[in-house]
């Protein structure tokens, strides 16, 4: 993805600018801060809002387009909202083994998402993803910080309904 399709893909939303200008006068005179900020922004707001993008250019002294080349280049940066519990489910030998696709079938088909999409409610985000290192628990979910291991299609029912149970703020 190139950084000007990056930038047009945002919403244009409005939020309120106090948090992230806290973030970036918190390392203002630090050399290489701008990953800092990025990620003190990510962990203030769920994601990068594009509005947080021009505020820590203009701050920073930087061009958009670096902070969109970091933003789009590693993975841990996201540019749209997530839900409140991202569920992660391995995809990797051990756990593809054990019917690990049923599983991610499963909870598109309960969810009504697939692979890095969020709900419409922002309750849950879905990943597959290649290895969450406990393969001698395969299948194998996370919710969270929370893992379920030996995973089957009841146990996934299980989940959403104790997930869903729980409060949004």
């Amino acid at each position: 993805m190139s950084n000007a399709s990056a930038a047009e893909e945002l919403p244009t939303e409005e939020i309120d600018l106090a948090l992230a200008n806290e973030v970036i006068d918190k390392y203002l005179t630090l050399p290489g801060n701008l990953m800092p900020v990025l990620q003190g922004i990510q962990d203030g707001y769920g994601f990068v809002p594009k509005p947080t993008i021009d505020l820590v250019a203009e701050r920073l002294n930087v061009y958009p387009s670096q902070i969109y080349g970091v933003l789009t280049f590693y993975a841990q940066f996201h540019l749209k909202p997530r839900g409140k519990y991202i569920i992660r489910v391995c995809v990797g030998t051990a756990c593809h083994v054990q019917g690990a696709e049923r599983i991610t079938e499963t909870f598109f088909d309960r969810l009504h998402i697939g692979h890095a999409e969020t709900s419409a409610d922002l309750r849950y985000t879905f990943e597959k993803v290649a290895c969450l290192g406990a393969c001698g628990m395969a299948p194998l979910a996370m919710v969270n910080d929370d893992t379920y291991g030996k995973m089957t299609v009841q146990k996934v029912d299980e989940i959403i309904e104790t997930y869903n149970q729980r409060p949004m703020k």
